[in-house]
């Protein structure tokens, strides 16, 4: 499924377009910027709630297929400035991470 599909399907909020034909492969949840540089796998959509500049980074290093900010978690504009350069896709919803991700999961 690719990131455009999923957020259309789950009615996602696109702050920052990037790649939305980008496959999604798996999903990872945390906020600990380190441990998902360490753990999150290419492909993945990364679901958090970390706006900042340093998430983008660490999206581009692990090749997150996008990240997805829950709970409506503020998007920095430093953040969404070096996304469209970096060209990392950023989505928005309202939900909490457990259930965007159990949809997630189901539909993977």
């Amino acid at each position: 499924m690719t990131v455009g599909e999923f957020a259309t399907l789950e009615n996602l909020h696109i702050a920052v377009s990037g790649n939305l034909k980008r496959e999604i492969t798996g999903g990872y949840c945390g906020d600990l910027l380190s441990w998902v540089m360490s753990r999150a796998e290419s492909g993945d959509a990364w679901l958090t709630v970390m706006g900042n500049i340093n998430a983008i980074a660490v999206a581009v290093l692990a090749d997150c297929a996008c990240i997805i900010l829950c709970e409506s978690a503020a998007l920095d504009e430093d953040a969404r400035q070096k996304a469209e350069e970096q060209g990392v896709t950023i989505l928005i919803t309202r939900e909490n991470a457990f259930s965007l991700a159990s949809r997630l999961a189901a539909r993977l």
